[in-house]
Parts: structure tokens; sequence; C-alpha cells
């Protein structure tokens, strides 16, 4: 029998969960949830799971929530360009809809990473997690 939904869950040394990555076979996409303030190795590891997720499963679809988000990420920004985005389109991601964090900061960030990884992939933002979820159900 086939999970209809499996949620991982990733901590920071001191507890906090900075990332909730669920697969939603149902809505056919993976819904990302980060949380709080993310570093460089943060995002590589929930970057990471997010490839060997598709490599094991694929999906084209990803959900990634930064409405909790605290703070920029600027400083990943090169890897997820130049490392992340070549190895998540080759394990099949063709649609990403970014909901966006209510901090500036969180915002300037992905504005940064969205001039460096444009038209790779579709990309969306939006403000508000259910018209992410509405755009995602309408492609593919």
């Amino acid at each position: 029998m086939t999970l209809i939904s499996t949620v991982t869950t990733f901590r920071r040394p001191d507890g906090h969960v900075f990332l909730t990555a669920e697969r939603n076979r149902t809505e056919g996409w993976i819904h990302a949830r980060w949380s709080g303030v993310q570093t460089l190795d943060t995002v590589r590891q929930g970057g990471l799971a997010y490839v060997q997720m598709l490599r094991e499963e694929p999906c084209s679809k990803l959900l990634n929530d930064h409405s909790e988000l605290v703070g920029r990420f600027t400083d990943a920004n090169d890897w997820i360009a130049q490392v992340w985005t070549p190895q998540i389109l080759q394990a099949g991601l063709r649609y990403f809809a970014q909901v966006l964090s209510p901090g500036i900061f969180g915002q300037m960030s992905i504005q940064d990473l969205h001039q460096r990884i444009e038209g790779v992939f579709e990309l969306k933002m939006f403000s508000d997690v259910e018209e992410a979820k509405a755009w995602l159900r309408s492609v593919d």
C-alpha cells in the first residue's frame, strides 16, 4: 500500500525544526515549509533532501513555502543556482511555486535567486499558500 503523504522533518542541532518536507501524492507535489532563520548548511541539507526525494520517486512540482522563514538567505543563492538547480532539474522538477516570506529580507533573497535561475523551470511567486496550490493544480 502506498502512503498518500509522507513527511520528513529537519532539525538544527539545537532541536529547532527548520524544514518540514511533505510528499503529497494526492496533489502530486512536495510541500516544503521552511521555518526560522536559514543558513547555508540548512539550505544545503533541505535542498539535497528534495533532490533525493525526487530521485526516489519522481515529482515535477515543488511548493516552497517561506511564510514562516525569518531573515535572508542570500549566502546560499550561489549554491542554489550553481549546484542545486542542475541537480533538481535532472531529478525532474518542472514547476516551482514560491510562497514569499512576510519579511522584506526573505523577499529580497528570493528575488535575487529568481534573477539567477529565471527561465530554468516555471517559477511563480505567491503571497498566499492557497494561490500557490491552485497554480500547481493548473499545470502539467
